[in-house]
């Protein structure tokens, strides 16, 4: 289904939404570090807010008893994958799976966020 036809299922945007236990904590890290914009928040105090960058689109929801997840719980899709990956060393964040070109034509690797989250990140070859 890829045409918007009377009657047919149509999907617009799907987004992302991350568990948090620091909203403002977690917005320093996806504005500071990966250039996101805080577009929306709501709440006092604030309990989600919604990040966008380029095309993409985050939001983040305040949890204080979150627990993260051992699975991925976002993916990514970026350019210059190589200079993300750098950043997240330098950063200090936790690296789950190293940088590496996958046989299903992706370069890719897994971060965590500051609260645990598993990030997928790729970027085709």
């Amino acid at each position: 289904m890829t045409e918007k036809n009377e009657g047919a299922l149509w999907f617009g945007r799907i987004a992302a939404t991350l568990p948090v236990k620091d909203i403002e904590r977690a917005a320093d890290f996806y504005v500071g570090l990966l250039g996101f914009r805080k577009v929306f928040e709501n709440g006092s105090p604030v309990g989600f807010m919604i990040l966008e960058r380029n095309d993409a689109e985050l939001h983040l929801t305040l949890q204080k008893n979150h627990k993260a997840a051992d699975f991925n719980v976002a993916h990514m899709m970026v350019e210059n994958i190589d200079r993300l990956y750098d950043l997240v060393q330098q950063r200090g964040l936790k690296v789950v799976k190293r940088l590496q070109d996958k046989d299903y034509g992706l370069r890719a690797f897994v971060f965590e966020d500051p609260d645990g989250n598993r990030i997928d990140v790729g970027q085709p070859i």
